[in-house]
């Protein structure tokens, strides 16, 4: 009898090769080469130099001109979670393709059986298929939840030949699979959670889910990188990548829209984990400040954009005598930007940091990826480093550059108006960024255009 033929698949990014290699040629990646066992060639047909098989030469397609096809805003279902339509961009979408994904034990299917009870009692017929967990987990999940009544249906499956034969006949509005890794087709020999495996289930519920109008919404592991975990092909596959993100010290949970091909990327939902599930955040920027009776040195409030929403982040920075190596520590903010503020800071503003350890967090576990946080983070490290606090009420934000000068920020105007929402009362901003017309009750702003008129300011306030 011949031997099985195999071939070995890379986990990251699905290239194959013939033989077993510690680093893929396709992307590169280490030790993430598994052996498979090879699909057979299909029969008939010819073959061209490419080794490409065809059945028959296809007709050609019709084409459309761009500027005549019929072009309409799609519909969409609120799902009932306020904070997650606002990270979907309004609500689920017909045909619609959404991965989730985030640590074990975040509150993803929390999330989804919220969402899916919501969407019932509202009308939409919610399938719920789980491959984790047996139906009476799934119910006894519920229960806590306070969903007693729900009219969700529920099916413990991981064939996907019965998984989408099941949704053919019913036609759910939604239908949320937990999860994609546990998903296997009769298809392909490779073992659940194969990459193989999830590719082509994948590729089978995004086809039925465009076919269907039916919402589909995949759970997906992560890595402990906290990347998806499968090939990288599923998020380019999918409509909508959601991150579930969060501090298991920390009741506060975000939701983060990485690509959406139906609303804005970058948008994030804050929710509180509750004895009664997830609880939408109305005000998200309290919970990233800290309580302070009296303003303490290196603590500075950045007005940070997340997507389209304004919040408010505290930001703190710690300066100690250093050994003969200082160390330069962030958590929240990138490492090698905060050696780069450090040396514009000695350079244009003569504030030296050369022999001290340096600390700077971002309050409540927030990361913080633009620019616009720089004038904040340094504010704070020469107010820690100088043993002076900031005026109270006090906020800055704007990007800092090389040459010392202090950039605009996007959308300067509606950063002000949430801070003067929220009673504060001082800002230091770029110029670029002040309102040219009219002040903003209760604000006053000072506009600068370098770093070392900005830390004047902060003198002339004390």
């Amino acid at each position: 009898m011949a031997k099985e033929k195999s071939v070995y698949v890379c986990t990251e990014c699905g290239g194959t090769s013939p033989k077993w290699l510690g680093k893929c040629p396709s992307c590169g990646a280490w030790n993430t080469l598994i052996e498979q066992a090879s699909s057979p060639a299909p029969t008939g047909g010819g073959q061209n130099r490419f080794g490409t098989q065809f059945a028959a030469l296809a007709g050609a397609s019709e084409l459309a001109v761009l500027s005549e096809i019929e072009a309409s805003d799609v519909a969409r279902t609120p799902t009932g979670l306020d904070e997650l339509d606002r990270v979907l961009g309004g609500g689920i979408v017909a045909g619609g393709v959404t991965l989730i994904g985030g640590d074990p034990g975040i509150g993803k299917s929390t999330l989804l059986l919220q969402a899916a009870d919501a969407l019932q009692n509202a009308g939409q017929l919610a399938l719920y298929v789980t491959g984790e967990e047996s139906g009476a987990q799934v119910a006894m999940r519920a229960r806590r939840l306070g969903l007693e009544r729900s009219q969700v249906q529920v099916m413990a499956e991981i064939q996907l030949e019965k998984i989408i034969a099941t949704l053919d006949a019913n036609r759910p509005a939604i239908a949320v699979i937990d999860s994609i890794q546990t998903v296997y087709s009769d298809q392909l020999t490779s073992a659940p959670g194969s990459v193989a495996q999830v590719r082509e289930c994948a590729a089978h519920l995004t086809r039925f889910a465009k076919a269907s109008g039916t919402a589909v919404v995949l759970v997906g592991h992560v890595t402990k990188e906290g990347a998806l975990a499968g090939p990288r092909v599923l998020e380019h596959m999918v409509d909508t990548v959601l991150y579930f993100e969060g501090d298991t010290h920390s009741s506060f949970r975000l939701v983060r829209a990485i690509k959406n091909r139906f609303g804005a990327v970058n948008e994030i939902g804050v929710f509180a984990m509750t004895e009664r599930g997830l609880r939408g955040v109305a005000n998200p920027s309290a919970i990233f400040l800290s309580q302070h009776s009296e303003p303490v040195p290196g603590s500075v409030v950045l007005v940070t954009l997340e997507g389209t929403r304004p919040m408010l982040v505290e930001i703190q920075a710690l300066v100690d005598d250093g050994g003969p190596s200082p160390r330069r520590l962030s958590v929240g903010l990138e490492r090698d930007r905060l050696a780069m503020l450090l040396a514009v800071l000695h350079r244009h503003a003569g504030v030296a940091c050369m022999d001290q350890d340096v600390f700077v967090n971002a309050v409540g576990g927030v990361r913080i990826t633009e620019p616009a946080a720089d004038l904040a983070v340094m504010l704070a490290i020469a107010s820690s480093l100088r043993g002076k606090p900031l005026p109270k009420g006090f906020i800055a934000f704007g990007e800092v550059g090389l040459a010392g000068e202090v950039r605009p920020a996007p959308r300067g105007q509606e950063r002000l108006k949430e801070a003067a929402k929220l009673g504060f009362s001082v800002a230091i901003v770029p110029k670029a960024n002040a309102p040219k017309k009219g002040a903003i009750e209760g604000l006053t702003i000072h506009a600068v255009e370098r770093i070392e008129q900005a830390l004047d300011a902060v003198r002339g306030l004390e």
